[in-house]
């Protein structure tokens, strides 16, 4: 059975919605399972963008599918009560190497320190994001909305890879995930009323956060991708930038 990863986030949700497909699920922050992907542990993925570029070589995507945004996403999020540009230390989740890589980009002259570290700006993401920019009063500057002022792009935090040899049943698997993302998003009630039983917040909140995040993996996504990995090899976070190599022949949602 195909060994599909999860990331134990509310961003999934659409994407898991209705998966009509036999598979082993594997649930973790995106760091946990960027390494079980690369170690051969899953069959596929989302892994963080920068992770895919840091192994191009053994890997492949699945050319319909990503997270991203255009604009704010809600779920990246640097709390800090100092001015955005004045911002010198940052403390970092240790969950996600794209959106550390991408704080790198935007505050180049900024110190990245530890979780838990005395800083002037904490970055936060997934959940633990959601909730701060739900219950804390502290400015939240969103790294989405950030990437969109600068570049004009989407910013593509996550793609689906999957290691070589390519597992038999992964074609109809990435039908099987596009189809249930359609299925979420032609019941967007139905989609927020179950996965606030699920994570725990507002169905209204994170009806308005789904609508935010984008999935399908298309020409603009690959350009902000490409970009965003231009940029982190000129702040010294990847030694080149990779070729995209797709698992099928590229195509859209």
């Amino acid at each position: 059975m195909i060994r599909l990863g999860r990331i134990s986030y509310a961003n999934m949700a659409p994407v898991f919605f209705r998966v009509d497909a036999e598979y082993e699920e594997i649930t973790g922050v995106p760091t946990a399972l960027n390494k079980r992907l690369v170690a051969g542990e899953l069959d596929t993925a989302p892994i963080s963008s920068i992770e895919y570029a840091r192994n191009a070589d053994s890997l492949r995507l699945l050319p319909r599918l990503c997270v991203s945004s255009e604009g704010a996403v809600d779920s990246i999020q640097l709390v800090s009560r100092t001015p955005f540009d004045r911002i010198r230390t940052v403390a970092v989740t240790p969950e996600s190497a794209t959106s550390v890589v991408l704080t790198k980009i935007l505050l180049p002259d900024a110190e990245q320190v530890p979780l838990g570290e005395d800083a002037e700006a904490t970055l936060l993401i997934g959940d633990a994001a959601l909730k701060s920019a739900f219950e804390d009063p502290t400015p939240h500057h969103d790294l989405g909305r950030l990437w969109l002022e600068r570049t004009g792009l989407p910013m593509v935090f996550a793609v689906w890879a999957a290691p070589e040899p390519l597992h038999p049943d992964l074609a109809s698997l990435e039908d099987a995930l596009v189809a249930s993302l359609r299925a979420a998003r032609a019941e967007p009630e139905t989609l927020a009323y179950e996965a606030a039983a699920l994570y725990g917040y507002p169905a209204g909140f994170l009806a308005r956060y789904f609508e935010k995040l984008r999935y399908r993996f298309g020409p603009r996504e690959r350009a902000g991708l490409y970009t965003f990995l231009e940029l982190a090899h000129e702040v010294g976070e990847l030694d080149e930038v990779p070729e995209l190599r797709f698992a099928t022949t590229p195509a859209v949602v």
